[in-house]
């Protein structure tokens, strides 16, 4: 077991920690984002976005904005090339927003209506402001609630079932000697990655050059493809570097509007969204509203479990958020149902957010629980330990791994929970409160399919070539320790080459998938290459290459319950007099497989723990019931956890075999952040004696709370 300050090899690691190969480039500034590599004749389009939340347009004054200096078009519904979007890409259905200026509807506020394409980024900015959009506006509806009756059940999904049922839900929470029921909320979260999202469209020798920020390549070659009627093989998008992601970069009309732009205009033609307007074009966390209801007999075991999640989605397009799925994995009971219900509204499409459906889905199950072991009189981990499963709980499949409980073991003795006194509201230091809490995490170890090449040059180094997409989280890196550990070779001989379309499909860097499906093509290829190099590893006097394509070893996995584990300690500090809640000290240990490479991992850990603070305390997008639009779309209105708020953090993880499998990665960007605002939550109960049930914990939140408490 490492120590987060030791520099010893992680147990299961490929290799010690490692700095990033292209550390050096980033913070000297030779690393080159999307919007910042330069092409002669380029010019800047600038998007233009509805100012109200329903109706449609009459008219684009475009003439005047047209005689403005450095003006070179305006392209809208009534001049843009008609594109097709009735389809199915890798994700589904294309979201309607990809649909770019195809008609005159508005279904929301933040609606593209127009591109204003200039000389200089400036001279675009002041005529997209200038220009004037004539609209015909209709009633809109925003309003988020539970208890509406126009939410419904969503349609079964490849990503998803909406409900699962087993036993008798209602019969077993009557006969329960203990029974917790209440209802959690979250609110509307955003990505806010210190990228801004850009693209870069040309054509070239007839083939379409995009140099875009995004999870994949090879999801946006599909997709910009067949939206506008192309041979994928002409199509070729670059993603070199990417400050961040999160789940917001796939397809978006920036990119769209940038391949309308270059194909009007022949020139290269870059398209950057501001940070406002990041707010309603690249999706969002959707609010919540979760009901559970979790009972247990007289020894604190479970005999119901039900837990039915509401989120709200577009007029336009259907989004779950699938909180209600962690239930489906964590805790078994005689009677379990789960729930999914979304409420259609006339806002912008949600989208995946780091953890979709976890993270709010562990605030609520995991504070449940909090409170379910306060009812039954037992210890929190203790409870969990009580209702650990032998197998899935709504699959019945076998898990390929399941070290939860050892989680809990390491981190309830390095933090001290057998010192905690249970009761609540005892343990003061000056003006503060201060309490403890606990919870559970998972995220699913999922895998897809990928190709990758490694080459032996002559001079006796080795190229890897996989279209992976690195987000941040070190992809390089790891492919590079991947690599030269089945070559066994010293990783200073190994390059890298990601991000580039016609380096083949490539799975995205998405849903704690990537390292995993990347990885595996990466050591099957190296695999391959060193046996055909022979005994020693002879250098060839010239390039040697083996090929490797994941698709048959995947359909070869057996049916099995695939996840990562963990378990997030909570240190808490409240302030009662003035509501101030501070985290004083956050804990997570994981069970995540093979650790590729310590030192990123643990920093993905523990950006992954911060969030999920943040989540807790900081984060709130405010709709506006009268305008459909937000009220703090900028980061000085959207509050996230700064460094003065970001107590000791210490992630690290315990020996997590995985018998059988092929590559024994199960993937870390996402279990970061479950469980900790629950963690948060349950410290602060501990430190008041008051749950809170709505996230953030916000000062007056704490305040009236304890104004209401007898």
């Amino acid at each position: 077991m490492t120590t987060t300050t030791g520099t010893t090899t992680a147990t299961g690691a490929v290799g010690s920690g490692r700095a990033r190969v292209e550390g050096r480039d980033k913070v000297t500034g030779a690393a080159r984002y999307a919007g910042e590599v330069p092409f002669d004749r380029l010019a800047h389009g600038w998007l233009v976005l509805s100012t109200i939340a329903r109706g449609r347009i009459t008219a684009v004054a475009d003439e005047p904005v047209l005689a403005m200096p450095g003006v070179l078009t305006v392209i809208h519904h009534g001049n843009a090339p008609r594109v097709t979007t009735d389809y199915v890409g890798m994700l589904g259905r294309p979201n309607p927003v990809v649909g770019l200026f195809q008609h005159d509807r508005v279904p929301f506020a933040g609606w593209p209506v127009a591109l204003v394409v200039a000389e200089t980024p400036e001279q675009a900015r002041e005529a997209a402001e200038a220009l004037v959009v004539r609209y015909e506006e209709e009633p809109h509806d925003v309003e988020f609630r539970a208890g509406r009756a126009d939410a419904h059940r969503p349609g079964d999904s490849s990503m998803v079932r909406a409900d699962t049922d087993k036993g008798d839900v209602r019969a077993r929470i009557d006969g329960a000697a203990f029974v917790v029921d209440a209802e959690y909320t979250t609110p509307e979260e955003h990505h806010c990655s210190m990228e801004p999202h850009a693209a870069t469209a040309r054509w070239e020798d007839g083939r379409l050059d995009l140099i875009d920020s995004n999870q994949g390549t090879s999801w946006v070659v599909g997709e910009l493809a067949q939206l506008f009627s192309l041979d994928p093989a002409s199509v070729r998008v670059r993603s070199e570097h990417i400050g961040g992601a999160f789940g917001s970069k796939g397809l978006s009309a920036h990119q769209v509007a940038a391949v309308m732009a270059t194909t009007a205009l022949h020139r290269p033609v870059r398209v950057v969204i501001t940070r406002r307007q990041m707010f309603s074009l690249v999706g969002y966390r959707s609010p919540t509203a979760q009901r559970v209801r979790v009972a247990a007999d007289a020894e604190g075991r479970l005999c119901a479990f039900d837990h039915e999640a509401l989120n709200l989605t577009s007029s336009v397009h259907e989004f779950v958020e699938t909180s209600a799925v962690l239930g489906r994995v964590l805790y078994d009971a005689d009677a379990h149902r789960t729930r999914h219900r979304v409420l259609p509204l006339d806002v912008p499409t949600p989208t995946w957010m780091r953890a979709p459906g976890e993270a709010p889905g562990s605030f609520a199950i995991e504070s449940a629980l909090d409170e379910l072991a306060e009812k039954c009189g037992v210890d929190p981990i203790a409870l969990r330990v009580r209702n650990e499963p032998a197998k899935g709980p709504v699959s019945g499949l076998p898990f390929s791994s399941r070290n939860l409980l050892a989680c809990f073991e390491e981190g309830a003795r390095r933090f001290g929970w057998a010192d905690r006194d249970p009761r609540p509201g005892l343990r003061r230091e000056g003006r503060w409160l201060i309490g403890s809490g606990t919870a559970a995490a998972s995220y699913p170890s999922g895998v897809g399919r990928s190709t990758a090449a490694v080459t032996a040059e002559p001079d006796g180094t080795f190229t890897v070539r996989v279209n992976a997409a690195d987000i941040g989280t070190g992809a390089r890196t790891a492919m590079t320790l991947v690599a030269a550990e089945a070559l066994q070779v010293d990783p200073g001989l190994v390059q890298v080459r990601i991000g580039d379309s016609d380096l083949g499909h490539a799975m995205v860097a998405g849903g704690s998938t990537g390292t995993r499906s990347w990885g595996w093509a990466v050591r099957l290829a190296a695999a391959d290459l060193r046996e055909r190099l022979g005994p020693g590893g002879g250098i060839p006097t010239e390039g040697i290459t083996a090929r490797a394509d994941t698709a048959d070893a995947i359909a070869a996995l057996p049916q099995q319950e695939r996840h990562s584990f963990g378990a997030q300690f909570a240190e808490v500090a409240v302030d009662v007099t003035t509501g101030e809640v501070r985290a004083r000290r956050l804990l997570g240990i994981f069970a995540a497989g093979t650790i590729v490479n310590p030192l990123t991992a643990r920093s993905q850990l523990i950006g992954g723990m911060t969030w999920g603070l943040s989540m807790a305390l900081h984060e709130e997008a405010v709709r506006d019931a009268a305008t459909g639009g937000h009220v703090n779309a900028d980061l000085a209105g959207y509050h996230v956890a700064c460094h003065a708020d970001v107590p000791l953090i210490e992630a690290d993880w315990v020996d997590d075999p995985v018998p059988g499998d092929p590559v024994g990665i199960k993937g870390i960007g996402e279990i970061g952040i479950v469980g900790v605002a629950a963690a948060i939550a349950n410290a602060v109960w501990h430190a008041t004696g008051v749950r809170h049930r709505a996230l953030p914990i916000r000062p007056d939140r704490v305040l009236r709370a304890a104004a209401n408490t007898p």
